[in-house]
């Protein structure tokens, strides 16, 4: 299931701690394996979401860049990855575009994934979300707009 706690970063600091990933960029750099970029689910992530080709663990052909490096993928990209390869983590899903709501939504049909958001990502109109915050399953967009529209208000 996908698990969404909407909130400052502050709040899911002093909640979660060390298990709150604010950054995920800087925090993929710093600690991804690279045998996470030649799974089957990176290669179709980053083909998806920066059109872009693994060459290996070190290297991805990108169109617009030539070769580059994992370090060099797209905050999407990269934030899936680590929402993918560590669900023990609650990851700040916030740089994600709406491209990534597929993938999100996958993934949370294989296992528990646990994201922070700050704002409404559009997951389509058939879903199932708990809101963290409220302890609330939703399944549609009004629903979760709703819940999550109260929480940012604060």
């Amino acid at each position: 299931m996908l698990n969404i706690e909407y909130g400052s970063y502050q709040k899911l600091y002093d909640k979660y701690g060390e298990d709150f990933i604010y950054d995920p960029d800087m925090y993929f750099n710093n600690t991804y394996d690279e045998k996470w970029i030649t799974s089957d689910i990176a290669r179709k992530i980053i083909k998806d979401i920066d059109k872009s080709e693994v060459l290996g663990e070190n290297c991805i052909e990108s169109p617009i860049l030539g070769q580059i490096s994992p370090k060099d993928l797209s905050g999407g990209a990269k934030t899936l990855m680590l929402i993918y390869n560590n669900p023990n983590l609650v990851i700040n899903a916030s740089a994600c575009g709406d491209n990534c709501v597929k993938w999100l939504l996958q993934m949370a049909e294989e296992k528990d994934i646990f994201i922070r958001l700050l704002h409404n990502m559009n997951f389509g109109t058939a879903f199932t979300i708990k809101v963290m915050n409220t302890n609330q399953v939703v399944h549609t967009m009004p629903e979760l707009i709703q819940i999550n529209s109260d929480i940012l208000r604060g």
